[in-house]
């Protein structure tokens, strides 16, 4: 009876206690900590208890202001406001194009009133509006606008795919013109539930739309004409492989593509065997790996969209910071498609000087009658030793090797930002950037770099000037790149840049003497230049964008910039905790300068793994300890003056809780 009747005692106060926590719930209070869930870029799910506000940041970035869990809950990097920026700025401008076809102007914050509608007119279309320019207008023909924070029953529909906590679709909303819908979708409940409160906090629910889905399922069931999205932007944590097949069906014909990949490491060469599984390309290391990596990001979205039919056209690619970021539109055309082959290249690059040559994989001709007809492209372009330094090859890519910007477009996006620099933060990069951009030569594939050319023949390092100056003396085309600050982008062809640098080592001779026979500086110096290089400095070959001194390359905006680590449940703050991590782990690979001796000592304090495993066979010789554990007398663990229990809690006493526990 007495056991019974604890256990009827039990029962009802187990009973009594979940309705009071069931009626707590009910009216808001907490009940303690969320449940772990699948943190790829969110934080709490809906439904469950929200963080109090000491435990939040507010960030305001443009036009929105959004709440943030102190903990690394969320994933947020302030470094990319310059890639948010941007995108907001590229999308205004699509946008305007857009809606211009259809007779709708835009209004942007900070502009004139005044704006020019971009329409596409015939030729009869244009004999219309010359009589109707000198009519007045009636009040019904005033041009249609979209303003911002409107719903535009002709906009753009777009889709964030991975958007975290929504500071991205919320900018949109509150930045962008034109737009009919925006939505934000995260696979992670948590992630939805903090996009629903920051909706909310910017009053932008009637056009932004928040989902809790696998951006890839939403995307594939979007693929019919009428369901597409006109915008879809992809900014994952890592690398956009596993969502680019879906991306390519979900936007619509002559929609816009926002892709932006941050796994570097893998796009610049260091590993090709993962950069082919994820983009179908082997990459090199390069000096010219940040544009490489643009191309094989390009090369892999065409070579995606080509098996629906469809094919890319690159409307803006930027290297910067740790990330790439490309703009592309997708159309629709099974004639263009066969063009694609003829627009990809495999790239030879020498080990020794660094000259690469591009060997395309297709080749299109003109043929009777208008039509084109495309062939398999001959070659190698070079021998199996490079021409230069006797060295081998390496082979890359495939990759894109048509122009990677349009120059039309970017021009817009300057001359927007231009007008209206108050608009973003990050307008003067913006403009730098964007600047550098219409100044390289859209029509050479990747440079080369002026300490590449001067390292490889052991010599000082010209100037930037000088270089160029030689460059245009010698007749050829030359440019920077915004992909690496002492790039050399030009049409000549490497036996004429070669001479160059052998003029300019008669200059600033290097010491030959200290050269092996076997080594490329040797092999490339001896041989007499053919061309007679004139290294005096003209007036054109300092560029416009280096005149005016615009911001064209970021310096570190902050200390330990970079990629942020992954969002986690529960996460930790990312304060001391991080910075003491990151201080742990920094030369961690590397031996301690400090007495060989105490370096011994030191190592006989740690157990050998091998000696318990029975494998380790070097007995005495070895640098760990094989001492076997002493097993503890739990007699003589205990003092008579102390209790046995003051031991239990003790952090790192060793001592056992009780009896069968280890």
């Amino acid at each position: 009876m007495p056991r019974a009747r604890i256990v009827l005692w039990l029962s009802l106060t187990l009973r009594s206690a979940r309705s009071l926590c069931r009626a707590r719930y009910m009216e808001g209070y907490p009940q303690g900590p969320p449940h772990p869930a699948e943190m790829e870029n969110g934080s709490e799910p809906c439904g469950e208890e929200r963080a109090p506000e000491a435990q939040e940041t507010v960030v305001t970035e443009g036009a929105a202001k959004i709440a943030f869990p102190s903990a690394n809950e969320v994933f947020y990097n302030p470094v990319q406001e310059f890639n948010r920026d941007l995108t907001c700025a590229v999308i205004t401008e699509f946008a305007r194009i857009q809606l211009g076809a259809k007779g709708i102007q835009i209004k942007v914050p900070g502009e004139k009133d005044v704006q020019k509608v971009v329409v596409d007119l015939s030729e009869q279309e244009e004999e219309k509006a010359e009589l109707k320019d000198g009519a007045p207008v009636a009040p019904g023909d005033q041009p249609r606008t979209a303003g911002v924070g409107e719903i535009c029953e002709e906009g753009l529909r777009v889709l964030e795919g991975l958007a975290a906590s929504g500071l991205r679709s919320i900018r949109f909303a509150r930045e962008v013109p034109g737009l009919r819908c925006v939505v934000a979708n995260d696979a992670s409940a948590r992630a939805v539930d903090l996009m629903c409160r920051n909706v909310q906090l910017n009053g932008v629910a009637h056009l932004v739309h928040p989902r809790q889905a696998d951006a890839r399922t939403l995307m594939y069931q979007h693929q019919r004409a009428s369901e597409r999205f006109d915008v879809i932007d992809l900014d994952p944590y890592g690398s956009p492989a596993p969502f680019l097949d879906a991306a390519v069906q979900a936007v619509s014909d002559g929609g816009l593509l926002c892709v932006t990949c941050t796994d570097m490491a893998v796009l610049a060469g260091n590993s090709g065997e993962t950069c082919y599984s994820k983009y179908g390309a082997m990459a090199l290391k390069s000096r010219a790996c940040h544009e490489m990596a643009l191309r094989i990001v390009l090369h892999s979205l065409d070579l995606r969209a080509n098996c629906y039919q469809r094919y890319v056209v690159p409307l803006l690619s930027v290297s910067a910071d740790f990330y790439v970021r490309v703009f592309v539109r997708v159309f629709t055309g099974q004639a263009k498609v066969k063009a694609s082959a003829s627009k990809q290249a495999l790239v030879f690059q020498c080990v020794g000087c660094g000259t690469f040559h591009l060997q395309r994989l297709g080749k299109a001709l003109g043929a009777p009658g208008g039509r084109v007809k495309f062939s398999a492209a001959c070659g190698p372009p070079v021998s199996p030793e490079c021409e230069h330094c006797g060295q081998r090859h390496q082979l890359g890519g495939p990759l894109w090797a048509e122009p990677i910007h349009d120059l039309d477009f970017v021009g817009r996006v300057l001359e927007a930002v231009s007008t209206n620099p108050g608009r973003f933060h990050t307008s003067q990069r913006i403009q730098g950037v964007l600047s550098v951009i219409t100044e390289e030569l859209p029509d050479v594939p990747l440079y080369y770099t002026l300490d590449q050319l001067s390292s490889a023949i052991r010599c000082s390092t010209p100037s930037l000037l000088q270089l160029r100056s030689a460059l245009l003396h010698a007749g050829f085309r030359v440019s920077l790149s915004h992909a690496c600050k002492n790039a050399v982008k030009t049409d000549a062809p490497s036996s004429a840049l070669w001479d160059i640098m052998r003029c300019w080592e008669k200059e600033c001779p290097a010491k030959r003497e200290r050269l092996s026979e076997a080594s490329p500086a040797f092999r490339i110096l001896s041989v007499e230049p053919r061309l007679q290089a004139n290294f005096t400095v003209r007036d054109d070959a300092n560029p416009s964008s280096r005149q005016r001194g615009l911001k064209r390359f970021q310096a570190n905006p902050e200390a330990n910039w970079g990629p942020r680590p992954r969002a986690r449940p529960g996460g930790k703050a990312a304060g001391d905790t991080v910075e003491e991590r990151r201080k742990l782990h920094q030369n961690k690979r590397k031996e301690p300068a400090d007495d060989p001796v105490q370096r011994a000592a030191r190592l006989k304090s740690f157990p050998c793994k091998r000696f318990k495993e029975g494998t380790c066979q070097r007995g005495d010789q070895c640098c760990y300890s094989h001492s076997p554990p002493t097993p503890e007398d739990p007699a003589a663990g205990a003092s008579p003056d102390v209790p046995e229990t003051s031991y239990q809690n003790l952090p790192g006493s060793g001592v056992a809780a009780g009896p069968g526990v280890d």
